[in-house]
């Protein structure tokens, strides 16, 4: 597969709500949809909140360097401008992000979490996100070393890259903003897809 899309710009990684965690000590990184972020420092955590979304982590275990991204639904129109919150784009800048900063990718390890069928007008696409990244790692010679996936309740991710510890606690209720973001993606590409000729909805 053609992993030659551009990497993540310095300011797209600096525009992501960072904090320093008072509980651990931590510096947070927040991702939403669209995001993907990349790291080698020990103190940083990557977090994010997932419904039907998907977050793969993806790390190198030997240097350490390793990041997530957050993406819904797998592909995109071609020349979307939104086609980092897609997955076949998500999974492209992460590798080539990791493999730029020293990552080897026959080292490389993943963990996918999200996939959920939280909202009812999504259907099943919460299964078929974490299907279609089963099989791009799968493609990619990627293992799947952990994660958790499906059910019908949101997650709260946290992912340190360099150790490559995950933790993640249920949601009770998917909020509006996350609900509202979903749909928004959802509701785009069926207007693309009704736009085009011959074209199907997955």
């Amino acid at each position: 597969m053609n992993l030659s899309l551009k990497k993540p710009s310095v300011h797209d990684q600096r525009s992501l709500r960072k904090f320093r965690n008072p509980r651990d000590g931590f510096l947070h990184v927040q991702l939403t949809l669209g995001d993907t972020y990349v790291t080698q420092s020990p103190e940083e955590v990557l977090t994010t909140i997932l419904g039907s979304c998907i977050a793969t982590c993806i790390r190198d275990p030997v240097n350490g360097v390793g990041g997530m991204n957050h993406f819904l639904l797998p592909d995109s129109s071609s020349g979307d401008r939104d086609a980092r919150c897609y997955g076949v784009n998500a999974m492209e800048l992460l590798i080539n992000d990791i493999l730029k900063q020293g990552g080897d990718r026959r080292r490389l390890e993943g963990k996918l979490f999200g996939g959920g069928n939280v909202v009812s007008a999504l259907t099943d696409v919460g299964s078929r996100n974490y299907a279609f990244a089963r099989q791009f790692l799968s493609d990619e010679g990627i293992p799947i070393v952990g994660g958790d996936v499906g059910g019908d309740q949101a997650r709260r991710i946290q992912y340190m890259p360099f150790s490559g510890r995950a933790r993640q606690a249920l949601v009770k209720g998917a909020g509006q903003k996350l609900v509202e973001e979903e749909l928004t993606a959802l509701h785009k590409k069926i207007k693309t897809a009704t736009n085009a000729d011959d074209v199907e909805f997955f």
